[in-house]
């Protein structure tokens, strides 16, 4: 194989490669996974990105696995071996291989059928010309030289032997200072096992103890100082414990030891030593001096004995004997030291160091009054179900006697103390799987405070908000807090001082609801967030309870028992807790559950005392079910009766187990095809058990039902065919028939042309008023606020178009005068459209002026125009800049998060927009973005997309590249249209990327947000 091969040059110098590089094909979803060729040709399964022919695992741009000799193949072939994660190379091409510069060897090595640098991690190499490589028997060596002798006189000096197991050469350890001098050097000199030379300590008075080497056991002597000394100790002042004999071994193979001016290192340790190291004999007097080392140490020390110590969760009290020095006077006090201590292996010296470092607590005791006492002490403040090391020496005056000094102290002695009731567990979050299960996990409590046992699980269901229950959801919609403009002139009556009218009986109520749901939404921030946890006596209760577990079903998942309650009374229900016994797991899964139901979920820790000390406090969280499919169907069938003169009643039963909670249902009713919709409350239906329908014309209808709960719309019911008597007698509906026979006549036989082309109109396409028509006496224009598609477009006040509200400022459209019939009809088609919508986002229609000339169409004022205009004027050099700042990253996310809702409510309802652009979307007075402009709008129900066929203008610049090409709109058209809108609100302008073909480059942002959403 070619060592100069370069993946690059395969890539780009493939015909493809322009095409790979911008824009990738989507290949036929016969190919599964495969890739495929431009002309979208299946290319092999080894093939990875594209290839040049089909099914030919030598023409692949880049391959899946791994290349060798021009052919993608799944694994390396015979005597060939990885390389890089994507070839096969020769064994004479890896010797050949340049080794990396951290690598410490000269080429690299074969290892599991692959070519690497180094041996993976527990391997060694065979030789340091091998290239194979072999287990280590524990764990692997590493080998430091660093010339002959290594000087450890600092921390940062000691960090260049981090890692090493065998040292070649010397060590020379001077350390007269520093911080935390012990557990550094154990940080970076602990795994030392072997030194081939030899070892010297001299002047290193920061050293308190040599544990630091805690895995030193060979000093092989190769080289000596002074000529025959393999081990050297010279002028440590501070150097009290070589090792501890009890659990170290060392051997020193050639040479001898060398211990002077140690003033407090006991001869003891040094004949200890000679003992265990296989040196005693070689030394001569000299070379052990008692004279000078150990003259200022208590090495003749009597042996402490505690009497008793009690243990509770947070103390230890300990008392014990008496020590008696030859002169009572030489005892000044006692000193208790004490640790943690996880494993019983911990020394007097460990962590010390003389530079003020100490592992070990120190509390002093005094001497007790009656000499007659044992000493004692209380220690406090003490970590539940903890083992403690602990030992206590006496405080004696330096008195020599016989050129020894004496002093006392105990062996160390372990402790635990006693268990304690457990932190709470932490991180509990909570997730639905399905309608009837919630899977909960967490994580244990960091204070366990004993042996962790098992976990209490409860939980319980939550009531409905008491507002769901009275809040009317057939409404036209809640009012939405806006900043009320100034009144124009024309529109507020005479200037000057003038008094507030007083508020009519709807302003009054409409202030009185909106306090109200201030109330409840604060009173449900409140409950939601600032859950106070259970009083002691709930705990008691609690703790009680679980002495008792033993009784209950603790395997309980949770069953249905619920009752049927009204709605008053269910919104106040406090139902039961449920709960489980998990052990020896961080995760449970609740079932048996409420469909989309609001659950609370509490989690206990237990420690083996549970029984006696019960669990802890409870970490909770709050997890809905999902929803259930089908659960808000409305069982059955839907009966009528008619009971009144042009009125039906219509009569279902509600959704047995619903998603939460149904709020309102909807009736959808009508003749010939014709269908109204009526919505009806919830609180209606329960007086009622149904919905009543009045003003009927005589003749057939059809009804169905849908139901709405929390989680959405329900299916709606098989229609139900009911008939609506005539008020008439024989010889009134004889002279009807007769009259309609003679008129027909009169008029031909005209053939009916069904269409299912919006595009045509025929010559019956005429609008017929409804419900929505509005006397004109009721419009007043006021100004004109500019052009629009058909007209002019005026504000203006309207009386008794909304609810409750006796004037409300409206936006009128108009048709010009010299418009044609298509013109007009399309005017009011919009109008048609915009009846079947009702959404906070999309620009609400208040009724239509169909009588009489001009036509009107009433709609919600927008006062601040379109969002074109309004983004535009809100640029720094425009002349008509209002004085605002350009909008923030988080109010032109939340606009493109306005507009993408109000247009997946269009799709939810079946429609395609077909001209959303940013000259469409208004801006209300509280700078919401709601969709406009319907003109273009099609109801796509029956195909799900609508294929322009007229001749109708089309906004070009807009459209998606499907709709240019075969004038096909669909929602994702819609999509498109949409994503555009959001690159004019981020970016101010809007690339002519639908000729090019490519997708819009945005320009370079800091917040990745922006990107994701685009």
């Amino acid at each position: 194989m070619d060592q100069g091969f370069s993946f690059n040059a395969i890539y780009f110098n493939s015909p493809c490669s322009c095409y790979l590089a911008f824009c990738l094909a989507v290949c036929p979803s016969s190919c599964g996974k495969r890739a495929c060729t431009d002309q979208n040709e299946c290319c092999h399964h080894e093939c990875l990105g594209s290839c040049t022919a089909p099914d030919n695992n030598t023409a692949c741009v880049a391959c899946r696995n791994y290349y060798y000799e021009g052919v993608c193949m799944p694994t390396c072939p015979p005597n060939t071996y990885k390389f890089e994660g994507w070839r096969c190379v020769t064994k004479d091409f890896c010797s050949k291989v340049p080794a990396t510069e951290t690598s410490e060897y000269e080429r690299f090595v074969i290892h599991n059928d692959e070519c690497m640098a180094e041996c993976p991690s527990g391997f060694i190499r065979n030789g340091s010309q091998s290239m194979f490589c072999s287990p280590c028997e524990g764990p692997c060596p590493k080998i430091c030289e660093d010339g002959k002798t290594k000087t450890i006189d600092s921390v940062t000096s000691a960090q260049m032997l981090q890692g090493c197991t065998i040292l070649k050469g010397n060590l020379l350890i001077n350390i007269r200072r520093g911080n935390n001098i012990a557990s550094e050097l154990e940080n970076f000199m602990g795994l030392i096992e072997t030194v081939t030379g030899y070892v010297k300590i001299r002047h290193s008075h920061a050293l308190v103890s040599l544990s630091f080497l805690k895995n030193l056991r060979y000093i092989l002597g190769e080289e000596q100082v002074d000529g025959n000394y393999s081990f050297y100790v010279l002028d440590n002042h501070n150097l009290q414990q070589l090792w501890d004999w009890n659990h170290h071994n060392l051997t020193i193979k050639e040479g001898k030891m060398y211990f002077a001016f140690n003033p407090k290192l006991c001869v003891s340790e040094i004949y200890r030593m000679e003992e265990v190291s296989g040196t005693k004999g070689r030394q001569s007097k000299g070379d052990i001096n008692p004279r000078n080392n150990g003259e200022r140490a208590s090495c003749e020390s009597h042996i402490l004995r505690f009497v008793s110590n009690t243990t509770l969760k947070n103390r230890i009290k300990l008392t014990w004997e008496r020590y008696r020095p030859p002169d009572y006077r030489d005892l000044i006090s006692f000193t208790v030291y004490y640790k943690e201590a996880p494993f019983k292996n911990v020394t007097e010296y460990d962590g010390q160091d003389a530079c003020g470092s100490n592992s070990w607590n120190m509390v002093d005791v005094d001497l007790p009054p009656n000499k007659e006492n044992n000493p004692g002490i209380l220690l406090q403040g003490l970590k539940p179900w903890t083992q403690y090391a602990i030992y206590v020496k006496a405080v004696t005056l330096t008195m020599m006697e016989n050129h020894h000094i004496h002093g006392a102290k105990s062996e160390i002695v372990y402790i635990r103390t006693n268990a304690a009731v457990p932190s709470i567990p932490l991180d509990v979050i909570s997730a639905s799987n399905s309608s009837s299960q919630l899977i909960v996990k967490w994580n244990p409590p960091s204070l366990p405070n004993g042996n962790l046992s098992y976990y209490i699980v409860r939980w319980q269901q939550q009531p409905q908000d008491s507002y769901l229950y009275r809040h009317n959801y057939c409404s036209k919609g809640r009012k939405m807090k806006s900043t009320e403009p100034t009144k124009p002139e024309g529109c507020g009556g005479e200037k000057g001082p003038c008094c507030a009218c007083p508020k009519t009986e709807a302003e009054k109520q409409a202030e009185k609801e909106e306090a109200e749901y201030r109330k409840v939404f604060e009173n449900f921030l409140h409950n939601s967030i600032f859950v106070p946890r259970p009083d002691r006596k709930r705990r008691d209760v609690f703790r009680i309870a679980n002495a008792t577990l033993a009784t209950r079903n603790r395997n309980a998942t949770g069953t249905d028992h619920f009752t049927n309650v009204s709605d008053a009374e269910e919104s106040e229900v406090e139902y039961p807790f449920f709960e489980t016994k998990v052990d020896g797991k961080e995760r449970t899964v609740i079932s048996h559950l409420q469909p989309f139901t609001l659950y609370r979920i509490d989690i206990h820790s237990c420690n083996h005392e549970a029984d006696t000390l019960g669990c802890s406090a409870s970490n909770f969280v709050f997890a809905r079910t999902m929803p259930s499919e089908g659960a808000d169907n409305i069982p059955g069938t839907v009966a009528w009766e008619a009971k009144e003169e042009n009125t039906v009643y219509l009569k279902w039963l509600e959704p047995a187990n619903p998603n939460g909670l149904i709020l309102m249902y909807e009736i959808k009713y009508g003749q010939h095809g014709e269908e109204k919709r009526e919505c009806v409350s919830r609180q209606e239906y329960k007086k009622l058990g149904g919905a009543k329908l009045t003003h009927l014309n005589p003749g057939n209808y059809s009804a169905r039902v849908q139901a709405t709960s929390l989680a959405g719309n329900g299916s709606w019911t098989e229609p139900v065919s009911f008939y609506v008597q005539p008020k008439c007698k024989m010889n009134v509906c004889w002279l009807c028939q007769t009259g309609g026979l003679l008129n027909s006549d009169r008029l031909g036989n005209g053939v009916l042309y069904a269409s299912v082309n919006p595009e045509y109109f025929s010559a019956s396409d005429v609008y017929v008023p409804d419900e929505w028509e509005v006397p004109r006496e009721k419009i007043t224009m006021c100004r004109e606020l500019g052009q629009g598609s058909f007209g002019m477009v005026y504000e203006g006040i309207a009386k008794g178009v909304v609810k409750d509200e006796p004037e409300t400022r409206v936006a009128i459209k108009t048709v010009n005068e010299s418009a044609s019939m298509r013109e007009r009809i399309e005017f009011l088609n919009e109008a048609s459209v915009m009846k079947e919508f009702n959404c906070h986002h999309v620009v609400r229609l208040l009724g239509v002026v169909s009588q009489g000339q001009p036509t009107l169409v009433i709609m919600e004022l927008m006062t601040r125009g379109d969002l074109k205009s309004y983004l535009r004027s809100l640029r720094p050099d425009t002349e008509n800049n209002p004085g605002q700042a350009p909008p923030t990253l988080k109010k032109m996310i939340q606009m493109a998060g306005e507009i993408a809702d109000g247009m997946a409510y269009l799709n939810a309802n079946k429609f395609v927009h077909r001209d959303l652009a940013a000259r469409n979307c208004m801006v209300a007075e509280d700078f919401t973005v709601k969709i406009g402009d319907f003109g273009m709008t099609r109801d796509i129900y029956e195909t799900d997309y609508y294929r322009k066929g007229g001749k109708g203008l089309l906004p070009v610049r807009w459209m998606s590249p499907e709709s240019l090409k075969d004038g096909v709109f669909t929602t994702h058209s819609d999509v498109w249209n949409d994503i555009l809108v959001v690159n004019c609100i981020f970016f101010k302008q809007l690339k002519d990327f639908v000729v090019s073909g490519l997708w819009s480059t945005a320009p370079a942002l800091s917040e990745r947000f922006v990107r994701v959403i685009m």
